[in-house]
């Protein structure tokens, strides 16, 4: 290794390179120490020497993969290989683990809601409601695992939570004509997971489900509707339903939060988000982001802060012809506070619904923890199930959304249109 040589006139400032825990694995952040005095004007030889994460880039870089032409980090970053990119290559970065080191659950086992002694009542569940069936994904398990391939019925689906930008969603798996499996890159892309299918390694970004780095690079998933409620309101509209168990094949302290304190940050970690924040809100601002697909048939990007909805209960919107009605129950807590999952605050539960029905375009007033709409009087959960009235059994269309982060959100789609009433 070659030396080169330093003159001195003091103290020497040693760099540190300390493991800090994040999640299910380890950043690698540097800090500064005394060391001890040296001679000034004396010649010194200092070996110059890669510091650990270089040397495990280099290392995965040459370790052999199942698939010859993997985009896993960091072969992403050869141009030659991978001349087209959806994203800049050099922001997808090294979230401390290795690729899998998070691991994805590919066996998903449940159990009836009725059976579940170890939620409590205010704790977050994912729901799914997919061909026919209704199903919850508990935060406290998803937040160490991050990717559930799953199947409901007939119909293959992969569930998805990113930590980091507490963000859950849901996609249909099958690209051209196969269905694919998903684990974790270990990267992140603005602070959100980045993810990798196993049959061609083409890296994929969370919010949006699209291929942006491999040789599936422009694939895009259709994205599956997934809401995030309180167990209860989970229990009492489906006592029956499964839910995924703890029993996934690994040992991990589950009901435990890796992230304590994070969401009520003032930003995310520092190093994993860049460019310029759009400041109509602070970073950490809650919102729900929303996903509506207009009549033309166009999609349109859509944010409502948390906070306003809250206050109003409803907030209704039209855009390119359809009516849309954005939901709010409080009862449900934040899974990134405390040192317990369910120790978080109460940020409660969001729905989002087109209202068209054959009655007309149906309108709502929130009358405690449910809805009722102004033509029938009949009553709906935040599920946008009818639970009460004439329309009773009936459900409302789901429009894809996500209850996350200001800074996660506006990076993924710039060009949102702020909705406030």
């Amino acid at each position: 290794m070659r030396g080169v040589p330093v003159t001195s006139t003091g103290i020497a400032t040693a760099v540190v390179v300390v493991a800090v825990s994040v999640g299910a694995g380890l950043v690698f952040v540097s800090r500064t120490a005394n060391a001890p005095t040296i001679e000034p004007d004396r010649e010194y030889v200092v070996e110059e020497y890669p510091d650990r994460i270089a040397r495990e880039l280099d290392r995965l870089a040459a370790e052999p993969r199942p698939v010859t032409d993997s985009a896993l980090p960091p072969r992403h970053l050869d141009a030659e290989m991978f001349p087209t990119t959806l994203v800049d290559r050099n922001l997808i970065v090294s979230g401390g683990p290795p690729p899998d080191g998070i691991p994805a659950i590919d066996d998903p086992q449940f159990a009836p809601a009725g059976t579940i002694d170890w939620l409590t009542d205010t704790e977050p569940v994912l729901v799914l409601q997919l061909d026919g069936q209704v199903r919850a994904y508990p935060v406290q398990v998803m937040m160490w695992h991050e990717i559930v391939n799953d199947q409901t019925g007939q119909v293959p689906v992969t569930v998805t939570y990113c930590p980091l930008c507490n963000s859950g969603v849901a996609f249909d798996p099958r690209v051209g004509g196969r269905v694919l499996e998903f684990g974790t890159s270990g990267a992140l892309y603005q602070s959100a997971l980045v993810m990798y299918d196993r049959q061609t390694e083409s890296l994929w970004t969370h919010f949006d489900g699209q291929a942006v780095v491999g040789t599936l690079v422009g694939e895009q998933l259709r994205m599956v509707p997934l809401s995030a409620v309180s167990w209860q309101d989970f229990t009492v509209a489906h006592p029956d339903a499964p839910v995924l168990t703890r029993d996934t094949g690994y040992e991990r302290p589950y009901g435990r939060n890796p992230y304590v304190g994070y969401g009520q940050g003032d930003g995310p970690l520092t190093g994993f988000v860049t460019g310029e924040s759009d400041d109509r809100l602070v970073p950490m601002a809650r919102v729900v982001g929303v996903h509506v697909q207009g009549a033309s048939g166009q999609s349109f990007p859509l944010a409502v802060p948390t906070a306003d909805l809250a206050e109003l209960g409803i907030i209704t919107t039209r855009v390119d012809g359809r009516q849309v009605t954005v939901w709010h129950i409080p009862g449900t807590v934040s899974s990134l506070d405390g040192q317990n999952v369910a120790d978080g605050d109460d940020v409660g539960a969001t729905g989002v619904f087109y209202t068209d029905h054959e009655a007309g375009s149906l309108r709502f007033t929130r009358k405690g923890d449910k809805f009722v709409d102004e033509q029938t009087g009949s009553t709906w959960n935040v599920l946008g199930e009818a639970v009460e009235g004439p329309l009773a059994g009936e459900r409302l269309e789901p429009v894809p959304h996500v209850d996350t982060f200001w800074f996660a959100w506006s990076a993924y789609q710039p060009d949102t249109t702020f909705v406030q009433q």
